[in-house]
C-alpha cells in the first residue's frame, strides 16, 4: 500500500514556535509525505518566516486573507489536496508531533479512514476520539459516551486497531474515495465539531474509522475542553453541538434535545454562566437552525 501518495494538510494560526516542532516531526518521518499543504490562517506572528525557512519539506503554503477558523482552514486544505490528486490526505494541527514511523504505520494500513493515537508530553494516553457517539438517546446530554482514553488506561492496553465513531482533525487520514463520496469539511462550523460532522458523514456513507495504536502523535499542549461558555468559544460550542443534533439525530427526541439544553442553560444562568452564557445559547440555537443542511461548499465534488 506504500505506493499510494499522501499529502499532509496543516492548519496553523499564530503558533509559530509550535509549528516548528510539528514540521521537524514531519521532516523526520521514515515515510516522507509527497506534499505538505499549510493553511496559514492570517497569522500575526512569525509563522511566515518559519515556513519560508523550511527547504527540507515539499511545502505548499496558502495564507488566507482572514482567520477562517480550523473548519475553514481544513476545508481549504483538503480541497487543495484532493484537487491535486493525492491518494491520501493526512490532517494535522500545528501542536502535535508525530513519531518518526507514524506516517509509515498509517500508510501500511489498508483502510479508508484512520486516526493516529495521541499521547501527552508525559506519555499518557490522551486520545479523545469517541468509541461511542450516541445520537439515538435523548437523555445523553453529551453524545460522546465513551472515548479511547476513557476506555483504555494506556496505549499498551489498546488492541492494534480500535473502531471509533468520531475523530479530531489532528492526525486523521482519509483516502480520496471518502472525499469523493461525502465531500469536504464544512467551513461554516468555524471551530469545533467540523471533524465530528465529517466523521458522521463518513460512517453513514459506509466507511469505518480506525484508531491505529502504533501510529503515535505527541500533543504539545494540554487538552482544555472546559471553555468559557459565556465567551466567544462558548457560542460555537453550543451552536455546533446543536447543528450535529439537528442534522444527524436518529429520532425526533434527539433532534429536539438542543431546545431542552437551551432552556436548562437559560434557567441555570443566574447561578452558572450569567447573562453571557444565556445570550450565547439563545444566539446559538437561532444560528444552528439555519445550518440544518450541509453547506454547498462542503458537498461532494462534481
Amino acid at each position: 500500500m506504500t505506493s499510494e501518495t499522501v499529502a499532509v494538510v496543516i492548519v496553523t494560526y499564530s503558533r509559530a514556535d509550535l509549528l516548528v516542532g510539528m514540521l521537524d516531526g514531519l521532516a523526520a518521518q521514515t515515510h516522507l509525505p509527497d506534499a505538505v499543504i499549510v493553511i496559514d490562517n492570517a497569522s500575526t506572528d512569525h509563522t511566515r518566516s518559519v515556513l519560508d525557512a523550511r527547504t527540507d519539506l515539499p511545502l505548499h503554503v496558502t495564507t488566507t486573507e482572514s482567520n477562517l477558523g480550523g473548519a475553514g482552514g481544513f476545508h481549504v486544505g483538503m480541497r487543495a489536496a484532493y484537487d491535486a490528486g493525492w491518494d491520501r490526505i493526512w490532517l494535522m494541527d500545528d501542536d502535535v508531533v508525530p513519531d518518526p514511523d507514524c506516517l509509515a504505520v498509517l500508510m501500511a494500513t489498508d483502510e479508508a479512514c484512520l486516526m493516529a493515537v495521541r499521547d501527552d508530553l508525559d506519555g499518557n494516553l490522551v486520545e479523545k476520539a469517541a468509541i461511542r457517539f450516541d445520537l439515538a438517546n435523548p437523555l445523553a446530554i453529551r453524545p460522546k459516551t465513551a472515548s479511547v482514553d476513557s476506555t483504555y488506561a494506556t496505549r499498551a492496553d489498546l488492541p492494534e486497531r480500535v473502531e471509533v465513531e468520531n475523530v479530531a482533525f489532528e492526525g486523521f487520514m482519509v483516502r480520496r474515495e471518502v472525499v469523493t463520496a461525502i465531500g469536504f469539511p464544512d467551513p461554516e462550523f468555524f471551530i469545533f465539531y467540523d471533524d465530528v460532522d465529517f466523521a458522521i458523514r463518513a460512517r453513514r456513507a459506509g466507511f469505518r474509522i480506525w484508531a491505529v495504536r502504533d501510529a503515535r502523535l505527541v500533543r504539545q499542549l494540554d487538552f482544555n475542553q472546559q471553555h468559557d461558555m459565556a465567551g466567544w468559544k462558548g457560542f460555537y460550542m453550543f451552536r455546533n453541538l446543536f447543528v450535529v443534533h439537528f442534522r444527524y439525530g436518529d429520532n425526533v427526541l434527539v433532534r429536539l434535545k438542543p431546545w431542552l439544553i437551551m432552556v436548562v442553560v437559560v434557567l441555570l444562568s443566574p447561578v452558572r454562566g450569567g447573562r453571557g452564557e444565556a445570550g450565547n445559547v439563545i444566539r446559538a440555537i437561532r444560528s444552528a437552525r439555519g445550518m440544518r443542511s450541509l453547506s454547498g461548499s462542503a458537498a461532494p465534488p462534481r
